[in-house]
């Protein structure tokens, strides 16, 4: 096609493709209001997490290998507390991958422990046997 051709297509082709990156745009700038199913808020009696202005409370279940919940962030501020109950067929750890590391060892049966996060992140929880992500810290 010579160049004169391309020149009779630009008016043609230069709105569409405005079209398209606005459209594009606009969905990318959606509010996200909503929570995700897999949220921080949930009312299943076997992962369930809880947050006030000074502590979080997250409930975590192991039955076998399955843990609740599963690879769930939750919201968390700089040095605020996070009240772990966790309730467990056998007894196992936890691993708090921030700086420095944390380890949570916990019996079978109904435990509850405190841990805080003192720098801004991304935190993952969990276990190494099995290797399962548990939680997903976004400390603020």
């Amino acid at each position: 096609m010579s160049g004169r051709g391309l020149t009779r297509l630009a008016p043609l082709v230069m709105p569409a493709a405005l079209s398209l990156v606005l459209a594009v745009g606009l969905t990318a700038c959606g509010s996200d209001d909503a929570e995700p199913s897999g949220g921080t808020q949930t009312s299943d009696t076997s992962g369930s997490t809880d947050t006030d202005g000074d502590s979080a409370a997250v409930t975590v279940t192991r039955e076998g290998d399955a843990f609740t919940p599963n690879g769930e962030r939750v919201e968390l501020g700089v040095d605020q507390t996070l009240v772990l109950t966790i309730t467990a067929d056998e007894a196992g750890e936890l691993h708090v991958h921030s700086t420095p590391e944390q380890e949570i060892a916990y019996d079978a049966g109904t435990s509850e422990h405190e841990i805080t996060i003192d720098r801004p992140g991304v935190v993952e929880v969990e276990s190494h046997e099995p290797d399962v992500i548990v939680l997903q810290l976004e400390v603020r």
